[in-house]
């Protein structure tokens, strides 16, 4: 039997210092026991998981830390999704990730309409649909406040804005700019006309939750196209999410989905069941990528408490059973990382390079301390570009 490998991502989770844990960041804060063996045993170092003059979203550092160039392969975010779908574009279709969001006094309040319930989201996505879809314009619901919009044969070069990095800002200064944006516009107004005084809202804000304002249409491309992950390094993979952002990636380079019951893409999200499922996987794969968006969540929320706690749930119901597990195999490596931070400071991803620990057969110690930003960059290891993390990790 050959290796096992597993790849634990708590996104978003790398942060500046605050305050309010004593000039520590929330990764270091936390009570991470099994991160802190992990970095103590093995390695810890920095990786950059976004290149110079790409925008800092989950899709370019998600890409980057699967082994794959974004610089190569990236052509939106949208695209990646539309995979994770299975809805198949023509080569003149574009596609826009369309947000439910919510606007309080003309300004992005809220990326998420409160992390509106799935149930709630499709029956106001397949209203619009009826409302505002046609053969050429077809909306397409998705998990929570995440969903698509398929423009068929269309022609777009348009600048548009990822409303959870622009939280508290005036909605006129992030309106889609350029050649196509009056449709966009067109759209994004009469969705607010359309869930104005909604009987969804009425309850949601009966039950003090905030309200569904408007579409926001973002992330857009065109179809996408990357090489299979077992044929450049001889591994069959499996992932575990809950946000069809990292479900389309996995599609895309031939991984196989493992659906978790109860994973939300939060802090209430199935931990536990995650974990299991990645144990039961290794039987199978060779490589399991196992994904927590909680972190991200909390980051854009800017909520340091919730960022930190969101870090402890991982690393004691995912982290922890899973590196007891992987230890029973005759050889094995483990590795941990954010793909970004969202720094709870400005709510928004950054570029920065993000913390990573590994640990395994042939993995040597660098540093003996517990895991953080503060240490990881005193190891004096330090990956420039993240796609060759992969590599590093499996063959080092």
């Amino acid at each position: 039997m050959g290796c096992k490998y597993v790849i634990i991502v708590p996104d978003g989770a790398a942060d500046e210092p605050l305050a309010e844990f004593d000039n520590k960041t929330p990764l270091e804060a936390a009570d991470t026991p099994n991160l802190d063996k992990i970095s103590s045993a093995g390695r810890q170092g920095m990786v950059n998981n976004v290149p110079q003059g790409l925008d800092p979203g989950s899709d370019v550092a998600m890409m980057s830390l699967i082994g794959y160039d974004p610089r190569r392969y990236y052509t939106g975010r949208a695209p990646i999704e539309a995979v994770a779908q299975n809805i198949k574009l023509g080569p003149s279709d574009w596609v826009f990730r369309c947000n439910l969001v919510t606007i309080v006094d003309g300004k992005m309040a809220d990326h998420s309409a409160g992390h509106i319930s799935t149930e709630e989201a499709t029956m106001l996505i397949n209203e619009l649909a009826e409302k505002l879809g046609s053969d050429e314009m077809r909306f397409y619901p998705g998990v929570s406040y995440r969903h698509l919009l398929v423009c068929k044969n269309a022609d777009f070069n348009v600048q548009t804005y990822p409303p959870h990095d622009h939280l508290g800002v005036a909605v006129d200064k992030l309106l889609p700019r350029g050649k196509g944006s009056d449709l966009l516009i067109d759209l994004i107004a009469k969705s607010q006309e359309h869930f104005a005084g909604h009987d969804i809202n009425k309850v949601r804000a009966d039950l003090g939750e905030n309200q569904v304002s408007s579409i926001w249409l973002w992330g857009q491309g065109k179809k996408a196209v990357m090489d299979n992950f077992k044929d450049r390094f001889g591994l069959k993979g499996c992932a575990i999410t809950a946000v069809d952002l990292v479900r389309g990636l996995a599609k895309l380079i031939g991984f196989n989905l493992i659906e978790v019951e109860g994973a939300t893409g939060f802090i209430d999200s199935n931990f536990d069941g995650k974990a299991a499922a990645a144990i039961k996987a290794l039987k199978k794969y060779d490589i399991v990528l196992v994904h927590a968006e909680a972190p991200d969540e909390a980051g854009h929320q800017g909520n340091p408490q919730i960022k930190k706690k969101a870090i402890e749930l991982i690393d004691k119901k995912v982290i922890g059973p899973v590196f007891e597990a992987l230890q029973k195999y005759e050889q094995w490596r483990l590795l941990v990382l954010p793909d970004h931070p969202t720094p709870v400071r400005t709510g928004a991803h950054c570029a920065d390079a993000v913390p990573f620990a590994m640990a395994g057969t042939n993995i040597t110690g660098v540093l003996n301390a517990p895991f953080g930003e503060t240490n990881a960059t005193k190891s004096g290891l330090r990956i420039e570009n993240g796609c060759e993390m992969m590599e590093y990790f499996l063959k080092i």
